[in-house]
């Protein structure tokens, strides 16, 4: 079948994990524990707040001890839905102040407008936030590249290393799996698509590759048609 859509990941794909990692956790580090605070103020039956404690199973945890849960899971990395939605708040206002620039590589940019153009549907599917991925895309280094994309996809749909999270992907994108492209620069995240039936190819910036799946080093080298 002919590819009709692509699906991409962010971190270590589009955008360096440097950026994230340098950039982006350090600041919702920072500014993070004043957000709660501040939210819990305004509005004490706070959803967020209340998901935290939900996903935390701690349902009668004060503001400082979600604090401390969110301070644990960043410490952690844990793909925690309610965090990756606090985070997001949190970019939006480094974002909105110039604070922080969402990076992108430009061979990524380049490619992204070219498929676009020659009428491909382009989504993201990332363990950020759909808002955190709107943000990095919608203030990058290159302008706003949100009209690029026809939909975003987080952990709402599922974990990245299953393929059933793929298969609700395609559904809710409207194709057969087999007519999706998924870009990503994790092989466990590779293969779950695979499981789905969707076509993968591995960014290996760095060299290398992603057992069992081409592998590129760059967006350059990727021809859609190919697949």
């Amino acid at each position: 079948m002919t590819i009709k859509a692509i699906l991409t990941d962010i971190e270590g794909t589009t955008s360096s994990i440097a950026f994230v990692f340098e950039v982006l956790f350090p600041y919702a580090k920072q500014h993070l524990p004043d957000y709660v605070r501040n939210c819990a103020k305004q509005d004490p039956q706070s959803a967020l707040l209340q998901a935290v404690r939900d996903e935390a199973q701690e349902p009668y945890a004060d503001v400082e001890r979600v604090i401390a849960i969110l301070a644990q899971w960043m410490a952690d990395d844990v793909k925690a839905t309610s965090l990756k939605a606090l985070q997001g708040l949190v970019w939006q206002q480094g974002y909105a102040s110039g604070e922080i620039k969402g990076h992108v590589y430009p061979d990524a940019v380049a490619a992204l407008q070219a498929w676009q153009q020659q009428g491909y549907q382009l989504y993201v599917y990332s363990s950020g936030s759909v808002q955190a991925q709107k943000l990095i895309f919608g203030y990058s280094i290159a302008g706003d590249l949100t009209p690029l994309f026809s939909g975003y996809f987080d952990t709402t749909s599922g974990h990245k290393r299953e393929a059933d999270s793929y298969t609700r992907i395609a559904q809710a994108i409207g194709l057969p799996a087999e007519q999706i492209l998924f870009l990503s620069d994790v092989v466990e995240e590779l293969d779950a698509a695979r499981a789905s039936a969707m076509h993968t190819c591995g960014l290996a910036r760095a060299q290398g590759v992603l057992a069992g799946h081409t592998t590129v080093v760059s967006f350059a080298e990727i021809d859609p048609a190919a697949f």
